[in-house]
């Protein structure tokens, strides 16, 4: 990864984390016009970034709901 996306991923990720204690949906879009005011490649960078971090953060919680799901599941078999 080059220093452009290392640096635009580690904005995304401030952003993305920002945007969820704020409850600010737009916080990334509203940051990535600021960018893209000075550089459009950056934004773009910084978008993807966004994109993927926004993913698999929702893949994880996915994933966890799952797995609890699944030993509230095992739980309940051995009370019977």
């Amino acid at each position: 990864m080059g220093i452009m996306e290392e640096l635009a991923d580690e904005l995304a990720k401030e952003v993305v984390e920002a945007a969820e204690r704020l409850g600010d949906l737009d916080l990334a879009k509203k940051v990535g016009q600021v960018i893209g005011s000075s550089s459009t490649t950056t934004e773009e960078a910084f978008l993807t970034a966004v994109r993927y971090r926004t993913a698999l953060h929702r893949g994880r919680l996915f994933l966890h709901e799952r797995l609890k799901n699944a030993a509230e599941g095992a739980e309940g078999d051995s009370e019977e």
